[in-house]
């Protein structure tokens, strides 16, 4: 399976971004799909997950302005993010994980996208 994604930019603090990651092949429907950040010097953290039956998780410092869905359809996961902060800067990766259930373990994760760059300027 093979992950882009895309979306990122540069945004004002309290301003919003829409991710989205599109998946190449696969049984897409049966994955949970995660997101993940790294920023500068840091290491990776879990963001979001989406489980197959579309159970949600979010990291706490997220809840309430950042959304994940999905669209099996179009083999699609996105991550709506609002009120966005200084401290959300960071590249963005989108994962699956074949068991389809939401955990939040990098390590749990069977594939990965490239990333996108999400800057936000106070």
């Amino acid at each position: 399976v093979q992950l882009q994604a895309s979306g990122g930019g540069l945004v004002q603090a309290g301003g919003s971004l829409r991710l989205s990651c599109a998946a190449s092949e696969g049984t897409f429907s049966s994955y949970a799909m995660g997101w993940f950040r790294q920023a500068p010097g840091k290491e990776r953290e879990f963001v979001s997950a989406i489980s197959r039956s579309g159970g949600t998780l979010y990291y706490d410092s997220v809840k309430g302005r950042f959304t994940i869905s999905r669209d099996n359809a179009k083999k699609m996961v996105y991550l709506q993010m609002n009120s966005l902060k200084p401290e959300d800067t960071a590249v963005y990766y989108c994962a699956a994980d074949r068991s389809g259930m939401v955990v939040t373990s990098i390590t749990a994760y069977d594939y990965w996208g490239q990333g996108t760059q999400v800057t936000v300027s106070s």
